[in-house]
């Protein structure tokens, strides 16, 4: 079966199976297991005799010699008993559960899997299959999902603004499906289909790595955190099938909070979307029985100010997170830009303690999550000496009279590419102003309201010019999101009002 044909058969089995209400991401998770056991299975044959700890009672051929119910059966007996596993086998069968419920179908795809030699499969063919169907399942709203799913051109413009070096440690504090750590990999292999097709202007100048680079590559420079089993199981699957890290031994993502405690080991570089809301909470369930929700605040040494904001939380975690002179791309939404309170301590202590020199603003209608108005915050780390280290700001502006939807206008690649032409990778010291692009000291910055980094000055076009609009499809996109932002806002104001019990009568 030819590569064609493979990505065809397995977009159209998903497709059947949505018929009987398995949507993508249970979908995935079924390939996820199969995929894991298939491919174990190829490692232990010649020439690479490996044995990566699953039981015979439990391996690939113990299911392709089933079928009807016994493979069902079995298949259920398989997810348990591998889930009470270390490593990353426990790490990918971690509760899981089997979601296609008609065994003829789930015969089918196996059978489908077993036909094909994984491990032998180019990592781009295997990896961008992978990756098309998780693109899908973000798409799908209804599942949530896309709070999971950074857009892909957005990512690899911080990439090619940040531009990792071979023997560089990388991490994401909330990784998602990993998309960060692919477009970095990719960075420092080259040969992606984004990098050749941009090469003129992303000034990519990448070298073949040697075999101690490479080893460091597969299973040392990725460092990630994600809280939620099911989205970390597709990530290290995602991983996996890009070429990082290995069936075998321990997983490079951690299924933990990474805001409980101080970071053990520094890094050189993150690159990060922490998950859009902005309060940290957990779900308690009272005498009654009934649910609620407690904010979470963590009490932290390292952290500037104690707060339940969890943007803000996962700013000052990566502070921490960072190596002296290590450098940060974050996607933060404008609240952070602009909130008193703990938000403007925070703000002030960054922009003293650490070197914040860009400010990409984003438009809306670009994340799967909708409703979000965002900006990517870059900033090195700096030595503690009690100096001030920003000396000023350039903030890009790809907001003001852009018009961006998920179905008629995603954003490209080549929407970026002025931004990154400004931000001036090779020199960041060398940058001139533009219309769109603004230099702002850090004098002036400290005197605003707040100290205030929500800064724009371009004028919005559609406000005297109403023929030049955008078209109606756009307009009520944007309507949409802007009235889901401030439900969104009004949402975590109520949360935090304090309640009372209900009075007698």
């Amino acid at each position: 079966m030819n590569t064609a044909t493979l990505i065809q058969r397995v977009w159209n089995f998903c497709h059947t199976l949505r018929d009987d209400g398995v949507g993508y991401g249970d979908y995935l998770e079924q390939l996820t297991y199969l995929l894991f056991l298939k491919m174990a299975h190829e490692y232990a044959q010649p020439p690479y005799e490996r044995d990566l700890g699953i039981p015979k009672k439990y391996d690939w051929a113990s299911l392709r010699r089933l079928s009807g119910e016994p493979l069902e059966a079995h298949y259920l007996a398989v997810l348990h008993e591998l889930g009470r596993k270390g490593g990353m086998l426990g790490a990918i069968f971690f509760k899981a559960q089997n979601k296609i419920q008609d065994p003829a179908k789930l015969s089918r795809l196996v059978q489908m899997i077993d036909e094909q030699d994984w491990v032998g499969m180019d990592a781009d063919t295997k990896g961008d299959l992978y990756e098309g169907l998780l693109q899908k399942n973000a798409e799908d709203t209804k599942s949530g999902a896309g709070q999971y799913f950074t857009p892909r051109p957005l990512i690899q413009a911080m990439v090619a603004c940040m531009r990792p070096q071979p023997g560089e440690s990388i991490a994401d504090p909330s990784c998602g499906t990993g998309g960060f750590f692919l477009a970095a990999n990719e960075w420092l292999v080259g040969g992606a289909s984004w990098l050749k097709a941009n090469a003129d202007w992303l000034g990519h100048e990448g070298r073949a790595l040697n075999a101690k680079e490479k080893k460091a590559l597969k299973s040392g420079t990725f460092h990630g955190n994600e809280i939620v089993p099911g989205t970390r199981r597709l990530c290290l699957m995602n991983l996996v099938l890009h070429g990082i890290g290995d069936l075998q031994g321990e997983p490079a993502v951690e299924r933990s909070d990474a805001l409980i405690a101080e970071p053990k080991t520094p890094v050189d570089l993150v690159l990060a979307n922490p998950p859009f809301g902005k309060k940290s909470s957990m779900t308690i369930t009272n005498e009654e029985g009934e649910e609620d929700r407690d904010a979470l605040t963590y009490e932290r040494q390292d952290f500037w100010e104690t707060t339940s904001n969890k943007q803000l939380n996962f700013l000052q975690h990566i502070v921490s997170l960072l190596k002296v002179n290590g450098s940060a791309a974050v996607v933060l939404p404008d609240n952070v830009l602009f909130e008193g309170g703990a938000g403007e301590k925070i703000r002030r202590k960054l922009l003293d303690t650490c070197d914040v020199h860009t400010v990409l603003r984003l438009p809306t209608g670009i994340f799967y999550a909708q409703g979000v108005k965002v900006n990517v915050v870059f900033f090195d780390n700096a030595p503690k000496d009690g100096r001030v280290h920003t000396k000023g700001i350039w903030f890009y502006d790809l907001r003001t009279n852009q018009h961006f939807t998920l179905k008629t206008r995603p954003l490209k690649l080549e929407d970026l590419r002025d931004f990154v032409r400004c931000y001036h990778p090779a020199n960041r010291h060398q940058r001139e102003e533009t219309e769109r692009f603004r230099y702002f000291p850090y004098e002036q910055l400290v005197a605003r309201d707040k100290a205030s980094l929500d800064v724009f000055w371009l004028k919005d076009d559609s406000l005297e010019r109403l023929d030049d609009l955008p078209p109606p499809d756009v307009l009520r996109q944007e309507i949409i999101e802007h009235l889901e932002a401030a439900l969104s806002a009004f949402r975590d104001v109520a949360a935090a009002l304090p309640r009372f019990p209900p009075r007698e009568v």
